[in-house]
């Protein structure tokens, strides 16, 4: 016994401890800790004004409906998954274009936006890298946490483009230009964030938009949109999606990764899709069979419950109509807690100026707190957010 138990230890005792996950690690001191007191300001997750998670209405009747549904089986997806959530899907955020309608765009179901971005990274490593050995991702400073992972371990390499203007506590439009022309070559990849920018709030004008666009296609850079938050930003689907359909409108070819996680509230279903937007059909089968390619060893196919739900929101008028409303409501109860918690601080006389709180949008502010000023609010306060200073504006009650 005993020598078994040493040759175990012989075999894992080598095995390197690795840091925690940073937010998930500020879900469980939330968790672990006994105050009463204690607000979970870190998960991007929506919460009611009770602070309590929150299941769409329109989700549980769609459930109900597809419980009594006996044409339903477990029976496996294809590879690339739900073909007509697939389309319903690129249809949300590129709308009913012509290139979606001449099947000039592909992709794939995907384990949400996570998934999408692994699925496409790696297909960007399979397709560009083995031409170009010194392709990168540009991604913007800062960006959300698990981009860094995903492009690492799909075996990518990585540089930053300025976005964030700490001092006015808004988009430094001119750095950012600036960075994608001297820092990006041509065939490199941009990864923007469709809308609600994680973990800044922080979204380009449309005019802004313009003169991002202008100098992508002047520098050759390939667009890639993670859109994780459509719908939630403002309330409003389409103006979610205007700056995709803006890069579409022009012309480019380009990747979208899209979530139904926060717009949906579908977070442990891991509903999603990992979409490449070409020029021709062609090209378009092409990429789905390199897109296969890669879902086939990584999971094989994925599960089909999520995605049922999504199909029988989007495609159902009166399901559809319920679900902007109820999604209209998520988004305003944010934008009210907004509202509220700058005033408390100007009222209270915090120092500095907050109205980047309001002048921000989505789940996310990014606060402009040190990480000593974050860790007071925490050990003192019981007020958990990441040592970045971003907190989840879902997370805030009245």
């Amino acid at each position: 016994m005993a020598e078994a138990k040493a040759q175990e230890s012989a075999t894992f005792g080598d095995v390197e401890t690795l840091p925690p996950d940073a937010i998930f690690f500020t879900k469980q001191a939330y968790q672990q800790d006994p105050d009463k007191r204690k607000v979970n300001l870190g998960i991007g997750a929506y919460r009611d004004d009770a602070g309590k998670p929150y299941v769409l209405k329109i989700v549980r009747k769609v459930e109900k409906e597809l419980a009594d549904d006996m044409k339903l089986n477990k029976e496996y997806l294809p590879i690339g998954g739900d073909a007509e959530y697939v389309e319903l899907t690129q249809k949300l955020i590129l709308g009913d274009c012509a290139r979606v309608k001449n099947k000039a765009v592909t992709g794939v179901q995907a384990i949400s936006g996570t998934g999408a971005l692994r699925v496409l990274f790696c297909f960007i490593k399979n397709v560009f890298a083995v031409k170009n050995d010194k392709i990168k991702i540009l991604i913007s400073n800062p960006t959300w946490g698990n981009h860094k992972k995903v492009i690492q371990k799909a075996g990518l390499q990585f540089d930053s483009y300025t976005y964030w203007d700490a001092k006015g506590r808004c988009l430094n439009l001119d750095a950012m230009i600036n960075d994608l022309k001297t820092k990006g070559n041509k065939g490199d990849v941009v990864l923007l964030h469709g809308c609600a920018h994680n973990p800044t709030g922080v979204d380009p004008t449309k005019e802004q938009w313009e003169k991002i666009a202008e100098t992508i296609k002047a520098a050759g850079l390939v667009p890639f949109f993670d859109c994780a938050y459509q719908g939630f930003a403002t309330g409003d689907l389409e103006a979610d999606a205007a700056g995709v359909r803006l890069f579409e409108e022009k012309g480019f070819e380009f990747l979208i990764a899209q979530s139904y996680a926060k717009n949906l509230g579908l977070y442990c279903e891991r509903a999603g899709c990992a979409s490449v937007v070409t020029t021709s059909p062609a090209a378009a089968k092409a990429c789905k069979t390199q897109l296969e390619g890669i879902v086939r060893p990584m999971y094989s196919n994925p599960p089909a419950h999520g995605a049922r739900i999504v199909k029988k929101v989007l495609g159902d008028a009166e399901n559809f109509k319920a679900w902007k409303a109820e999604m209209a409501e998520m988004s305003g109860r944010i934008i009210e807690m907004r509202k509220r918690l700058r005033a408390k601080l100007e009222e209270l006389k915090t120092p500095g100026t907050w109205n980047h709180i309001t002048d921000q949008i989505g789940m996310f502010t990014f606060t402009g707190l040190t990480e000593k000023q974050v860790d007071v609010m925490t050990t003192k306060y019981h007020i958990y957010l990441l040592k970045n200073g971003r907190i989840s504006m879902a997370g805030v009650a009245s």
